[in-house]
């Protein structure tokens, strides 16, 4: 089977001005590698209409699953479902089902919450979405065909990742080897590191420098499907490290 792949589409004035900062591309990455689907793109837009609806065409076109984050709320910013609806060319509607569920919801709140015009936008969908329904809230996140429509909000983003998480069809998973050293600088291994992506072509080689307390250094992270290939590249990664008379140590170098 082809690996699939995927793209997010954060979409949000607020990210773009740097008024919120996005917390949620790091965990649908990591949770998509561990499902066997790399994340190949990820874009930041505008709540722009001609914007959101030119992005998701082209960008559901070229990968396997998309998905994207913001703009499904009550307010008159939250213009994300309707330009789906347009991107897909069918009619922006009330769900019935999913108002039900709202309904329900804000009634037995306490006190009650009323079910206005801005809420029920949030139960607005494109004709034929199939919701995405969390223990986070009972308003829904949506799927048309292979785009995954879900809140900006973290925690809810998170509640609906996994909801949806069951329903991909995953390739080999992603792995990583990480190797750092202390005291070891970039520029001195340059050369070394570059023949071995050579060697490896099929994985992702990242070189990532660091500044701690106990020591600066640099973290060198393989990335890839081909265990094999993995536990080479490392061994490979190590004896540079060594010639260059620094002592390896596997894994990640401590935060502090």
């Amino acid at each position: 089977m082809t690996q699939p792949n995927a793209a997010l589409i954060i979409i949000g004035n607020e990210v773009l001005s740097g008024r919120t900062q996005d917390a949620n591309l790091k965990y649908i990455a990591t949770r998509l590698g561990e499902l066997g689907i790399p994340l190949r793109e990820v874009r930041v837009i505008p709540d722009v209409p001609e914007t959101i609806i030119n992005t998701v065409n082209e960008i559901r076109a070229a990968f396997t699953y998309v998905f994207t984050t913001g703009g499904i709320g009550p307010t008159h910013d939250d213009i994300t479902s309707e330009c789906v609806a347009r991107a897909f060319g069918v009619p922006w509607e009330v769900h019935e089902p999913s108002r039900a569920i709202m309904e329900a919801d804000y009634a037995r709140r306490d006190p009650p919450v009323s079910m206005n015009a801005a809420r029920l936008r949030m139960a607005t969908l494109p004709r034929g979405a199939e919701p995405i329904l969390c223990s986070e809230t009972s308003a829904p996140g949506f799927r048309m065909e292979n785009v995954h429509v879900m809140a900006g909000v973290p925690r809810i983003m998170r509640s609906m990742f996994e909801v949806i998480a069951p329903t991909l069809q995953g390739g080999t998973p992603v792995r990583s080897r990480a190797v750092h050293a202390n005291g070891l600088l970039e520029g001195q291994i340059a050369e070394g590191l570059t023949a071995i992506q050579n060697r490896f072509p099929a994985l992702d080689i990242g070189s990532y420098p660091y500044y701690r307390a106990g020591g600066n250094g640099v973290a060198l992270v393989a990335k890839g499907t081909d265990e094999a290939a993995l536990e080479a590249a490392a061994a490979e990664i190590a004896a540079l490290i060594r010639a260059d008379g620094k002592e390896p140590v596997e894994g990640e170098p401590p935060t502090a």
